[in-house]
Formats: structure tokens, sequence, C-alpha cells
């Protein structure tokens, strides 16, 4: 099974975001567009893992949640990977709390690896961001990014880290997305039982 940590934006963010970026849309059908629905900013992709892995995973995320508080996130702007003239990937960016966010998706990493489920690519700085568009082969997105550069969309608290399986979708090659675990930030992890606090 394919596994990902990530944060998932509130509603309100996600319809700010999706205005500004319909009117582009409709012109750039070359191009792969995500669903709204499936909009997330990844801190850990695991890539495969075995059907044990989740019950291995959810304690330690949780552990890793608790370590961290809530922060204050806004999508705005826009790139692409590797470059907006040969782009695979056209993205929207984050403002906020880039050190807190980098801080958890750390913790989230080093969790993983500590569950058997070592993250693709580990080592790799964040480079926090939603998907929004993806291209088999490279395109040119200049005018794109350029649209979409000065977007500055409402603020918003992330405040849990979500478990995700990525499923083969009925309609290649859009994926669909399972909420396998959620976990507060900043929540202290429940007492095993018998540990009692007075003892």
């Amino acid at each position: 099974m394919r596994l990902f940590v990530a944060l998932l934006p509130p509603a309100a963010a996600v319809e700010g975001l999706d205005a500004a970026v319909a009117p582009v849309r409709a012109g750039r059908p070359d191009l792969r567009w995500t669903g709204r629905d499936a909009w997330h900013i990844t801190l850990a992709f695991l890539g495969e893992a075995s059907e044990t892995a989740p019950a291995r995973l959810a304690p330690r995320l949780q552990r890793a949640a608790a370590r961290h508080g809530p922060l204050p996130l806004a999508f705005a702007g826009a790139g692409a990977f590797p470059s907006a003239g040969r782009a695979r990937v056209l993205w929207c960016g984050l403002h906020g709390n880039h050190r807190g966010l980098a801080g958890l998706a750390a913790s989230v990493a080093a969790a993983a690896r500590r569950a058997g489920a070592p993250p693709a690519g580990a080592g790799r700085t964040l480079r926090a961001h939603l998907t929004l568009a993806r291209s088999r082969t490279p395109a040119d997105v200049r005018g794109l990014v350029a649209a979409l550069g000065g977007y500055e969309g409402p603020g918003w608290t992330a405040d849990r880290i979500h478990l995700i399986h990525s499923c083969p979708g009925s309609q290649p090659p859009r994926p669909r997305y399972t909420t396998l675990g959620s976990w507060p930030l900043g929540a202290s992890p429940p007492r095993p039982d018998g540990d009692r606090l007075d003892a």
C-alpha cells in the first residue's frame, strides 16, 4: 500500500485557492489538474509499505504530532518543478511558520523511519507546496506561474497530521485518498492503562 503523511487544508482555504485557479485551468487542458478534494501538503511520502505499516506508524506519528504546536499557514504564490519553462509540476506555495513546518516534517520522517517505513527521498529539504497540476512531458507554465504568483489566500491553522493511503482511482491517473489516521498537533498522547497520574 502506498502511504504518505500530510496536512489537509480547511474548506475556506481550498475554496479561495480553487476560485483563483479556475480561470486559468480551462485554458490548459494539456495539464493533469489535481482535484480540490485531494489537495494536501505532503510532510513525508512513505511510498510502498506493508499492510501492517499503519499500525506501526500510528503511535509514533501520534508522538511526533504531540511535540509540535499548531501552525499558522496560508496559500500564496506559485511555482513549478523543476522550472516554469520545463515543468512537470505546477504548485501553489505557502506563507507562514516555515521553520515549524520543517521541524514537523523532520519529526514525521524520523517517526516513519523508526516504524520501519522510511520516507522516499530521505534527507531532502522540505519544499512545502500544494500540487495544482502535473504534466507527463515538460510543459511551459510560465504564464500560469505569473497569473497565480500574486495569489494570497486566507490564513488558516494546521492543527493535525494525517496518514493517508493513496490507491489508483477508477479514472486514471487521479488516485483516490483514504485517511487512515489523524493526530492533533500539540496534544499529549494518552497514558497507557495502569499508568496513573497519582501513582
